[in-house]
């Protein structure tokens, strides 16, 4: 884990190691002060050494002043390459997303991804701050305090060396215990945001049905759930402070019995003992902020495993090692193609798919609800792998072929249309940056898109809002299918994105698709056996399968699924005319 968060360093790696350089050399001064003091007083102030005393006392001075430039340089390096480190966390988790296939995505959750690149890189940059700060200094100070508190007194010393395993151990246990319990809070988080996202996501129906209460219910409980995670750890954690605290007065005490003997017997003087108590301080409180320094990396341990799970993961769509950039035509062939989406053999959601489609063709798909439609079409961009079988495109493997080459030849208007914040041309040209306002018209024209775009106040510069809300869904359909068309595919799906079109506009769309884009392969997946009927060939899908194939007359001839849905359709036509 620790090795792939820290990839991410890079550029601030300088900053990263003259931080812990400035912080030791802030710790030599601090430690040197109590040292110069308890010479002030036993040289000047016991003495009356006036000249000593301004002499010393300019020192300490200088010394102290010198350390808080130290101090304040390694305050702002230590920020530059926390700052750094996660913008570059959150950079390369983003850019990893984006290589991943949908099966990598839906094996995180989208809440899942937004809580790790947000709360868990917020942890690890802290705990990162921490570590260059806090993580050198404590250590620093304890073992420098303790060599200087031996050159004063070795034997009093020797006190330190007894408590030091006494706070480790409980340390350790502190740590064992809290870290299971960090690692399930953020595991709710992820449920949190769930909650959250689907709320807003879908806050119109949640008001239309009037289920307010049941969402204010289930946020209250996954709420409920964390708060009382983290009393659990934050209870386990509190232990450290009267540990420390116990640890700190003893040792204060047991040196000051001992200290009042020896300056009693003449073994030892005041200054000596100041400062042994300034090093008593300073090595239990390097002892406490060690134990802090722990326990927020126990804390942030679980935010960095969850991380360096986003960066570790491998794509299950890799690029071949010579990949094809060129795609011939647009033939399609499913030779034996079987898939399943937990790429269990068992489980297939799709069986033993054969067939052959000639560029150019116009294909309808038909099918009911799981009967595979989606899945069939999604192969064919190399949104998945097949699990057995081949899927060709212009006659080659599409697993052979560059990935960006391919997508770029297959444009696919999915079933949920989405639009992004933005213009209308600014949507559109997300199928092709260079398109001129020109082949925006043209595209728009042949979606049936242009009449309801130029009756809106600011047309083609039209604002839309996040999600596509400010259009209804057959517009944004309609804005869907011209973006697709602005790639000039030589294979186009349309995956039921038809639906919330009127009938007489479905047909101009594919009137439309039939004379202006012949040479395109086309292929629709509808419920509406008016949307496939004049389709080259239909294919029926069932149970996961490829039921039959044939042209609207075969099928109404030969097939039964085919048969009934057609006359289901007309009966209910019938009926409401």
């Amino acid at each position: 884990m620790l090795r792939t968060l820290l990839k991410s360093v890079r550029e601030y790696k300088i900053p990263s190691i003259v931080t812990p350089i400035l912080i030791i050399f802030e710790v030599v001064l601090e430690v040197l002060i109590p040292y110069l003091m308890a010479d002030l007083i036993d040289k000047g102030v016991a003495v009356g050494n006036m000249d000593y005393i301004w002499k010393m006392g300019l020192a300490l001075a200088v010394v102290a002043l010198i350390s808080l430039i130290f101090s304040a340089l390694a305050g702002k390096y230590a920020a530059v390459a926390s700052a750094g480190f996660a913008g570059n966390l959150r950079h390369d988790m983003f850019y990893k997303i984006q290589q991943y296939s949908f099966a990598n995505i839906d094996k995180f959750s989208t809440s899942g991804l937004v809580t790790r690149m947000t709360t868990d890189v917020t942890n690890v940059q802290n705990s990162y701050q921490m570590i260059l700060r806090m993580a050198v200094r404590a250590p620093s100070m304890m073992i420098f305090a303790m060599v200087m508190s031996f050159r004063v007194n070795a034997r009093l010393s020797m006190i330190f060396v007894i408590f030091i395993p006494i706070i480790a151990l409980a340390l350790a246990l502190i740590i064992r215990f809290a870290h299971p319990v960090f690692s399930r809070v953020f595991k709710k988080y992820d449920k949190l945001n769930n909650v959250v996202q689907e709320n807003l996501h879908g806050i119109r129906v949640v008001k239309s049905f009037v289920r307010e209460d049941y969402e204010t219910e289930k946020f209250k409980k996954i709420s409920q759930e964390i708060y009382q995670d983290f009393t659990k750890a934050e209870k386990i954690v509190t232990f450290n402070m009267p540990i420390m605290q116990v640890c700190i007065y003893a040792c204060i005490l047991l040196i000051s019995w001992f200290s009042a003997k020896l300056i009693v017997f003449g073994e030892m003087t005041t200054g000596q003992l100041a400062s042994m108590m300034t090093y008593i301080m300073q090595i239990l409180m390097s002892l406490m902020f060690i134990s802090m320094v722990m326990v927020i990396v126990a804390l942030s341990k679980a935010s960095g495993d969850r991380i360096a799970e986003v960066l570790e993961e491998v794509p299950d769509l890799a690029e071949p090692e010579n990949p094809v950039m060129t795609i011939p035509d647009g033939s399609i062939v499913f030779d034996h193609v079987s898939f399943s989406y937990a790429k269990d053999k068992g489980k297939l959601c799709l069986r033993d798919a054969n067939l052959q489609i000639r560029s150019g063709e116009t294909i309808g798909v038909i099918g009911g609800t799981g009967s595979s439609k989606s899945t069939l079409v999604q192969l064919i961009p190399r949104l998945y792998d097949a699990t057995e079988g081949k899927v060709l495109v212009g006659g080659i493997d599409v697993r052979n072929y560059d990935i960006d080459t391919l997508r770029n030849s297959v444009a696919m208007v999915l079933q949920k249309n989405v639009l992004f914040s933005g213009t209308i041309k600014e949507n559109l040209r997300w199928g092709n940056e260079e398109a001129s306002d020109e082949e925006l018209v043209k595209a728009c024209q042949l979606a049936c898109a242009d009449e309801f775009i130029r009756q809106m106040p600011d047309q083609y510069d039209t604002y839309i809002e996040q999600g596509g809300t400010n259009v209804s869904g057959g517009q944004r359909q309609r804005l869907c299918i011209a973006r697709a068309l602005l790639k000039k595919p030589k294979i186009l799906i349309l995956d039921d994105s038809t639906s919330a079109v009127d009938t007489k506009t479905d047909a101009s769309i594919r009137k439309a698709f039939l004379e202006e884009i012949p040479d395109t392969t086309k292929i629709i997946i509808a419920q509406r056996i008016s949307s496939v009927q004049d389709a080259d060939r239909i294919i029926v899908m069932d149970g996961g399968a490829v039921h039959a194939v044939g042209t609207h007359e075969e099928l109404l001839k030969s097939n039964h699924i085919y048969q009934e849905v057609y006359y289901s359709q007309q009966k209910g036509s019938e009926e409401d005319a």
